[in-house]
Parts: structure tokens; C-alpha cells; sequence
């Protein structure tokens, strides 16, 4: 074991996961610890950020004192060493309103909450140059559109507030008493001048808010943002004064910690799913309900396809049927029949390629024929599905039922996330996908390039490090069938012909 390690925190949607890597990146220790995501009524999803830090005090412990264990048993006088910096990841989008100290004044809103829909409509009165420096498609559960919500419907809050935060910039004032922003979260903000590099305060005014709330911007994700306070160090089990990494939003930091490369294109399976890929400039295209964002690396950006609709629908339909995930991925195994029924897993709208908030999920074409693994089969087969939309909008087609053509192929299509390790999924997604899927062995990617950004942060990496001897490898998981990618194909263009179907009737927008 290397003398000096580092911690990721990755601040999930419904977990917070700790991973201790040494400075050649690898990984040594990990835990997590979950928490609840609420919702009160149809729309609605929050979490109560006090629940995000006792999950993160609770893993962090967990996998330190599992990572200083090994190092002893190891022996020699470099085992055991305690972390010598943090680095953060976190679920992006969102919401958390803090007072001037940091304190959050209501539950956290989060990037699955399509509360503020109404909120799109003052968007798209903007000028169009206004929109264009923005370069992302309108989404509610994005930090602009919920802060005004907030002043709309809870105006008191909002008159109290001091700062709007995205989560894991929450949590990094949680341990160092210092707030700010950084660029890979910014930029998913809807408030944020995404070629320019800086908040758009002109933006802001315009849609009535206050540009008072938005946090200084760190220069990027790996900048030093400050050091773990006395007090967030003794609940952490940590040293004070370690040095604090900007950290990044999730995706940004699954893309380092996990080492894409240019020419590829990234899958991540978690709540949500994303297909990203790096770009060496900000070529928008919000028009396709593609998403820009500014990467973990000083000057880097990346476009990503965003569905909603991964494993949040999964488990949904897990807890509905009462089925164990075992039993869900197993599904997946069993021969697919042509009368299968069709899920459309948009249970609470969806993002990539359709941008609508209003879409609503369905089993369509049942029969008598069908039986409960049909239905847990075919929710894998609806959410890759959605997964293809994702991917087709982000690679450029636009007839996307039919083969995908040779120069729209990504490098490489690499897999990665918690939710992609079951061996019958992995092939489905091939199938359906029609692409070899080639998967990234670090199952905390996230995590991973969090601790990363740490080392750099306390100067003990440099990006040139990461990127190259750093990256771990991409093995072939799954090759995908051609006679099971027609067969999907068919059902696929029959995915397509449901979907506008399913739009909730008399929503706002």
C-alpha cells in the first residue's frame, strides 16, 4: 500500500458511497450508506440533506478504517495510512438552500423533481442569443427552473436563503465551512454561461432572480476549495486540515475516474442513466435534447444523453412485483418472445430525446400469455430502450429504428455503474444497443474520480496522470447478437410508436 491515500465521497441520489484509492489510483477500500428520497405528491422528489451527512459520516468511516486495516495487515511502515485529502462527486442538477453558514433551510430538491415545469415557459420567452449561451435542453429538475419555484411558492424560504447550492457543493461546506461552485455542476444549472465558462447573471435577472445566490466558481474541478474543519474531521474519523477538492458532478467524475478516452462513448447505470462522450470545445446541441456540460479536467466539456429512467423505474417495478434484484436481472435470461409486452419506463417524465416532463410509463400489449417474468423481463427491455434513445440522440441519428451506420459508431461503447454487473443485462443492453459494450472495472467510477481529483487538489497528481498510466482498462463484457438486434430493433420501433401516446394530458409546460 502507498504511503499516502485519498477519499472520494460520492453524494448519490439515494446513497453516499466512500472510496479510498493510494496515488497509483487504485481503489483499496469502499462503503456506502443509503438514505430516503421523498415524494409527497406525483412530481415531488427530495431528500433531507442532514440524511446525506450521516451517510456520508457513516461510509467514509467504514471504508477508511477498512482501507487502514488492510494497509496494516500488509505491514511495513507504509501500511495504514489515514487519507491526506478529499475529493467529492455528487448527484448533479438539484437544489439545497442554505443560510449564509450553510445550513440547509428546506429538504433538498432533486434532478428527478419536475415540480417546476412551469417554470420552462419564462425560459423560452429568454432572447434566443440568452438561450444559446445556456446550450442545454430545459429541464425542471435543473437548478434554475426549481430556485424559481421556490420564490414562487415559498417565497419566505427564498427571502431567508443565501446561498443555492448544488449537493455535493453543499456538501463540501459541510466539511470546510467555505462555499462555492465549481464548473462541471454549474453548467448543469440552466443558469450558467456554458461557452463563456461563468455564471450568466443576465440570465438570472431576467427570470427574476437573485444573482447573489449563485456560489463563486472555483477554476475547476480539481482546485484546491479549501480544508476539512476540526469539527467535520472528528465526525469523519479523518485528520484536519486536509486539503478539499472542488470535486465534480457525478457523470464528470465517472468519466475520469473510469479514463475515457477520446472517440468513446461512456454508458453509466445507476438511478439515472447517461451515455456522455468528451469533446475538445462546447458544440451544443440542446436542440436534440443533448446535454453540454464542462468535464472534471481544467479545459475539458462533454455532450450527454440523460434518461431518467433507469434504475429508479427498475426498482419501482421490482417493489410493485415484490421481486428481489437477483430475480429482476435473472428476467433477463429467459428467451424473449415476440408478444411480449412493451414497458415504457417514463414513470415521471423523461429527458433525453424527448425533454418532456408530462411522459408516463406503461405496460402495453398484455395477454393472457404474459406472466411475471414477462413483465420483469420486459422492464430491462423498456428501460434499454430508453437507454437507445439516449445514445441515438447523442451519436447524431436520426433514423433511429433502423442500423446504426458505420460513422456514427462510437471507438468504443464503455459500461460502467453499479447498476451494470449482471451478465444477462449486459447482454440485453448489447442487443438492444447493437454495439460491443466494453466495461470499465471500477464498479465506483464516481467515487474513484473523486478521489482522484483529491490527490490533485493536494498536488500529489497531475490530470496528465489520471489520463494516461492511471486509466484502468476496458475488457469486452458483451458482444451484442444480430438476430437478437433485429428481433429488438422490430420491438423497438414499436417502443417509439407507444411513447407519444403516454403523454400526460392538461400538463403545464
Amino acid at each position: 500500500m502507498n504511503a499516502i491515500s485519498t477519499l472520494g465521497l460520492d453524494l448519490g441520489t439515494s446513497s453516499a458511497k466512500a472510496v479510498v484509492t493510494d496515488t497509483g489510483g487504485r481503489v483499496l477500500a469502499q462503503a456506502s450508506a443509503g438514505y430516503a428520497v421523498n415524494s409527497e405528491q406525483a412530481g415531488y422528489a427530495e431528500s433531507d440533506p442532514g440524511d446525506w451527512w450521516s451517510a456520508v459520516r457513516a461510509c467514509a468511516r467504514e471504508a477508511v478504517d477498512a482501507a487502514v486495516r488492510a494497509g496494516s495487515r500488509a505491514g511495513g511502515s507504509t501500511g495504514g495510512a489515514r487519507p491526506a485529502a478529499i475529493g467529492l462527486s455528487g448527484q448533479m442538477h438539484g437544489l439545497v438552500l442554505t443560510s449564509a453558514d450553510g445550513e440547509a433551510l428546506r429538504p433538498a430538491l432533486l434532478w428527478a423533481d419536475s415540480r417546476a415545469t412551469g417554470a420552462l415557459a419564462a425560459y423560452r420567452r429568454l432572447e434566443p442569443a440568452a438561450l444559446a449561451r445556456l446550450a442545454n435542453p430545459l429541464a425542471p429538475g435543473m437548478t434554475g427552473p426549481l430556485l424559481m419555484w421556490v420564490a414562487e411558492h415559498e417565497p419566505g424560504t427564498y427571502r431567508d436563503a443565501r446561498w443555492a447550492l448544488a449537493p455535493k457543493d453543499w456538501l463540501r461546506g459541510r466539511l470546510t465551512g467555505e462555499i462555492h461552485a465549481e464548473p462541471s455542476d454549474a453548467s448543469a444549472s440552466l443558469l450558467y454561461d456554458v461557452p463563456g465558462d461563468r455564471w450568466d447573471l443576465d440570465v438570472a435577472r431576467a427570470l427574476g432572480l437573485d444573482a447573489a445566490l449563485l456560489a463563486p466558481v472555483l477554476p475547476s474541478a480539481g482546485a484546491p476549495a479549501g480544508h476539512l474543519t476540526a469539527a467535520a474531521a472528528a465526525e469523519l474519523g479523518l485528520p484536519a486540515g486536509i486539503p478539499v477538492a472542488a470535486g465534480a458532478g457525478d457523470t464528470a467524475a465517472a468519466a475520469l475516474g473510469s479514463g475515457i478516452g477520446p472517440g468513446d462513448v461512456q454508458l453509466t447505470v445507476g438511478t439515472g442513466a447517461q451515455v456522455l462522450r468528451p469533446m475538445a470545445a462546447p458544440v451544443s446541441r440542446a436542440d436534440a435534447g443533448v446535454n453540454l456540460y464542462r468535464s472534471a479536467t481544467p479545459d475539458g466539456w462533454y455532450q450527454m444523453g440523460a434518461t431518467l429512467s433507469a434504475g429508479l423505474s427498475l426498482n419501482w417495478v421490482r417493489e410493485v412485483m415484490n421481486a428481489s434484484w437477483a430475480e429482476l436481472y435473472a428476467s433477463a435470461d429467459r428467451p424473449a418472445r415476440p408478444h411480449d409486452p412493451i414497458f415504457v419506463p417514463h414513470l415521471s417524465g423523461e429527458r433525453t430525446p424527448y425533454c418532456d416532463p408530462a411522459l408516463r410509463g406503461s405496460w402495453t400489449a398484455l395477454s393472457l400469455a404474459d406472466d411475471r417474468t414477462s413483465l420483469l423481463r420486459g422492464a430491462l427491455e423498456g428501460t434499454a430502450f430508453a437507454i437507445r434513445d439516449a445514445l441515438d440522440a447523442l451519436l447524431g441519428e436520426d433514423r433511429p429504428a433502423r442500423p446504426r451506420p458505420a460513422r456514427l459508431r462510437p471507438a468504443r461503447l464503455r459500461l460502467a455503474g453499479g447498476g451494470t454487473l449482471a451478465a444477462g443485462w449486459r447482454q440485453l443492453l448489447a442487443d438492444v444497443l447493437g454495439l460491443p459494450l466494453y466495461a470499465v472495472d471500477v464498479p465506483a467510477a464516481s467515487g474513484r474520480g473523486a478521489a482522484l481529483l483529491g490527490a490533485h487538489a493536494a498536488g500529489l497528481l497531475s490530470f496528465d496522470d489520471i489520463a494516461g498510466p492511471l486509466a484502468p482498462p476496458a475488457g469486452l463484457a458483451a458482444e451484442p447478437d444480430p438476430a437478437m438486434t433485429a428481433f429488438h430493433a422490430e420491438r423497438y420501433a414499436r417502443f417509439r410508436h407507444v411513447v407519444p401516446a403516454l403523454r400526460l394530458t392538461g400538463a403545464r409546460d
